[in-house]
């Protein structure tokens, strides 16, 4: 068990395996075997949604409410174990969690046929086109506000005293902004199945 969950790979492999041993299992005693079909991938698509979105929303929480508030707390001089390690790693996995989500929402639009429907709020599917607009306007701050301002703030491209310092406010504000928004975007995504407008 120590060389499973001394690895997140392993553990991540491991949770794969023990879903198919599930399905296995359950396809056998209740005699219904998951065929692999049109429906059959819609649905790993919303799974692999919901899971990359859990990620990227989950990772922004964290910074937002975790990590953020606490750092002024933490003396100066222990705050790299933060700038060179943790923060850097938490950002690639946040920012690459965002890819993920877009595309796999995307891709299970379009597989449902519901994705020029959604983006361009026609009947029925406005609900769900707001969410993803907001999704895509969040994934945008990931790429292009967020990530470029945490570069310089954690010095990871070259830039100046006042540069860092400018990066600050742009960073965190997008941040928050997104965190704002994941409240109505995860709202909206879930409401289109039970209130479809």
């Amino acid at each position: 068990m120590g060389a499973i969950f001394t690895s997140p790979g392993r553990t991540v492999a491991a949770g794969v395996v023990l879903l198919v041993v599930i399905l296995i299992v359950i396809g056998a005693a209740t005699g219904h075997m998951t065929r692999i079909d049109h429906a059959w991938g819609t649905f790993v698509m919303r799974w692999l949604h919901v899971m990359s979105g859990v990620l990227w929303v989950g990772l922004l929480w964290y910074l937002n409410f975790v990590q953020v508030p606490t750092t002024p707390s933490i003396p100066v001089e222990n705050r790299v174990a933060l700038t060179k390690y943790i923060t850097p790693n938490v950002l690639f996995i946040f920012r690459h969690a965002a890819v993920a989500t877009v595309i796999t929402g995307l891709l299970l639009a379009f597989m449902q046929r519901y994705l020029l429907e959604a983006l361009t709020f026609q009947k029925g599917f406005v609900m769900i086109g707001t969410g993803m607009w907001m999704a895509l306007i969040m994934a945008f701050n990931v790429w292009f506000v967020i990530w470029p301002n945490q570069q310089k703030i954690l010095g990871l491209v070259e830039a100046t005293a006042e540069q860092k310092a400018a990066a600050v406010k742009p960073a965190l504000y997008a941040s928050r902004f997104n965190t704002m928004f994941s409240i109505g975007m995860l709202y909206c995504m879930v409401a289109q199945q039970n209130a479809p407008i």
